[in-house]
């Protein structure tokens, strides 16, 4: 029997690695079983040279748990070790100095085993002892049996076995037990080795036999050897990508479309992706990829190899060249990492062009669905954005689509204003702002559909890429504002009728505090009055909204301008209606204000060139008495004005119709109108 010290120059190691290896302790059965992986296919390998002439025989490696000895076992029937490869690979751990090792580590213990080595030593995270028996594949040679108790000290001594290969003995401490639960262990080699290329057995298979499950001493194999992604996509079809979408999210809905990736150089990179079907945006996740190296589950945590839009695509990556640490849980970023991501991108980019050129039908009737992805891309990516411009695709309120420049193309001619400034028009809902959207159409305007989940970010984004364009939302203005062809003219409204409708218009209004009015001389075909919203106010919202950021503008109240039009003839009738009604009660006031006023105006053309402290006192306060008077005579005249507004079923009936247009009528005052408009009738 041999006797010795583990070659390491601290006996700090095996703390380190038993309490601050890794995150999470679970790695130790990929790290074997990854191991047990190696040692069946460089046998395989030299079968395949002829420097291994027996037979290969069954390579599936075992996994075993025995509740009552608290073991678990690896064994596989791969090359094995002589005593002298177990003193090389296991014994000698070269690290330069303990004060070394501890410094540059105690940060970051997940950068350890990929640098040394290390990966058997997770095993100790769980174990209070570990043996190895082997036997190597060479003729001649004898097993051997490897013991540690977690100390730098081991033994090696002769052993039993027949065979070839390896076993792997843990013996579980107190605090690990949950590693002895077949459960457990399933679930770990469900999600690490569910894709290894050899097969591992673990347990029975079981069938239901007289009223209960029954071993039926057929192994059963946890894994499928040859994934869809190692297959040649030539020999693959439709169903097949699907059904593996399937074995990978078995309760999502069908894919959009599906990439094959199949790269051998620069670099090795084999994988699919899928564009996922999303109903609503609370199914927007990342962290759908899976990162494999070699068909060993890596990581689900894709960030750095996947250009950040792609991570919400859904699907599997194997590349043996991505670099990992330690505990190949975290991805290092390096020139050949960001290398891969811009090959992804193309690879995606080239995909979705050929879709588009080859199937442009197709294409459309998915690009609902896909565009989230296109535009999430094409905001975050700017080699992505020179790529999909030619494919990205707008569409209009009547359902048809066009690229970007079949679109400029469109409206060129008939939507650009008197500032040359191309003006895209856009509705976020075609129902709801319907009425704008046919005034735009009957001026021979192109509105385009903007409903998506991003689509509020990407117009900003567009904004930013077209020369001498905006985007205008449809019900933001009067038509012949969003896109100024030539000067409205000045309103037929003197200021003082402008002031009493103004007053008129408030007061007839549910909710006065929202609203400012503003006249506009349009045209005797336009609606009498409209309400509408600032584009900039209103897409801070929209934004605000979408970032789930209340942020200054989502904190600021609803404001809408009620539009009146100036030129229009109903306009006239409620003019000559409200001087009807009012001008005898009016004039009496006017005549008691003008007086007031002219009073005022001489105390402050007296005061004009004085400072403050040189007014007399008397002047200041006959001035601020003359204000309080004229201020009760106005307050009196906007009485009278909100009685007739009150009162004015022409009013009340051009302000309801405005509000409705604009889903803005509920409730009573819905109510009122509609038995209003039966009077009328």
């Amino acid at each position: 029997m041999q006797k010795g010290q583990i070659n390491v120059t601290t006996e700090n190691i095996f703390p380190i690695i038993k309490k601050f290896l890794y995150s999470d302790h679970e790695i130790f059965l990929r790290e074997l079983i990854s191991n047990a992986v190696d040692a069946t296919l460089k046998l395989k390998t030299l079968a395949a040279v002829g420097d291994y002439k027996g037979e290969l025989g069954d390579l599936t490696i075992r996994v075993n748990v025995d509740k009552k000895k608290k073991t678990l076992s690896v064994s596989d029937r791969g090359i094995g070790m002589t005593a002298d490869e177990i003193d090389k690979y296991i014994n000698q751990i070269a690290l330069s100095s303990a004060e070394d090792f501890l410094e540059k580590y105690k940060k970051d213990a997940n950068a350890i085993i990929g640098h040394f080595g290390l990966g058997f030593y997770s095993s100790f995270m769980v174990s209070e002892k570990v043996e190895i028996i082997t036997k190597s594949w060479q003729p001649d040679t004898k097993a051997v049996k490897w013991t540690c108790d977690g100390t730098p000290e081991f033994t090696i001594e002769d052993a039993k076995k027949e065979d070839r290969g390896t076993d792997i003995v843990l013996h579980i401490d107190d605090e690990s037990k949950e590693f002895l639960e077949e459960s457990r262990i399933e679930e770990i080699l469900k999600k690490y080795c569910r894709y290894l290329p050899i097969e591992i057995a673990f347990g029975k298979e079981k069938e239901w036999k007289d009223g209960k499950m029954v071993e039926t001493g057929k192994d059963r194999i946890i894994n499928n050897t040859k994934p869809l992604w190692t297959r040649k996509p030539s020999e693959l079809k439709h169903e097949d990508y699907i059904s593996f979408y399937k074995e990978l999210y078995p309760t999502q809905d069908d894919p959009l479309f599906y990439i094959h990736l199949n790269v051998d150089y620069p670099f090795t990179l084999t994988g699919i992706l899928y564009f996922p079907k999303i109903k609503n945006q609370f199914e927007i996740q990342k962290n759908k990829i899976q990162l494999y190296s070699n068909q060993v589950f890596v990581t689900d945590s894709v960030e750095g190899i996947v250009p950040e839009f792609l991570t919400l695509l859904h699907g599997v990556l194997d590349s043996p060249d991505i670099p990992l640490n330690v505990s190949r849980s975290y991805l290092q970023s390096d020139s050949n990492v960001k290398k891969i991501s811009s090959h992804i991108t193309k690879k995606v980019a080239d995909r979705l062009q050929d879709i588009f050129k080859n199937d442009r039908k197709e294409f459309e009737k998915k690009w609902d669905d896909l565009k989230l992805f296109i535009e999430y891309g094409m905001m975050t990516d700017d080699k992505f954005y020179e790529r999909a411009e030619k494919f990205a695709l707008l569409k209009n309120t009547e359902g048809q689509y066009f690229t970007f420049e079949e679109y400029k193309n469109l409206i060129k001619e008939n939507q650009t204003d008197k500032h040359k400034n191309l003006i895209y028009l856009y509705a976020t809902d075609r129902e709801e702002q319907y009425t704008f959207i046919d005034n735009a159409r009957s001026k021979g305007y192109d509105v385009l559909q903007m409903d998506g989940q991003l689509d509020v970010h990407f117009l900003n984004h567009l904004e930013t890429k077209f020369k001498d364009s905006r985007f205008v939302r449809v019900d933001s203005d009067v038509i012949g504002k969003l896109i100024e062809k030539e000067d409205l003219g000045e309103s037929k409204l003197t200021p003082e009728q402008k002031e009493d409708l103004q007053e008129v218009f408030l007061s007839a209004l549910p909710d006065r505090d929202k609203f400012m009015v503003v006249f506009e001389n349009l045209g005797e075909n336009d609606s009498p009055v409209m309400v509408t919203q600032s584009e900039f106010m209103r897409r801070m919202k929209d934004m605000s909204a979408l970032s789930g950021d209340a942020g200054i503008y989502g904190n600021f109240p609803d404001s809408f301008n009620l539009v009146v039009n100036a030129g229009h003839p109903l306009i006239e009738k409620v003019l000559e209606e409200k001087e009807k009604k009012t001008a005898a009660r009016l004039s009496k006031i006017t005549e008691k204000i003008e007086p007031l006023k002219k009073t005022k105006e001489e105390l402050e053309k007296a005061n004009k060139d004085k400072k403050e402290e040189e007014i007399p006192q008397q002047d200041k306060d006959r001035i601020s008495e003359l204000e309080k008077k004229i201020n009760e005579f106005e307050e009196k005249r906007k009485e009278i004005l909100r009685g007739y507004a009150g009162k004015s079923k022409l009013v009340g009936q051009m302000i309801d119709l405005a509000l409705l247009a604009n889903n803005m009528l509920r409730g009573e005052k819905l109510n009122a109108f509609v038995k209003r408009s039966i009077e009328l009738l």
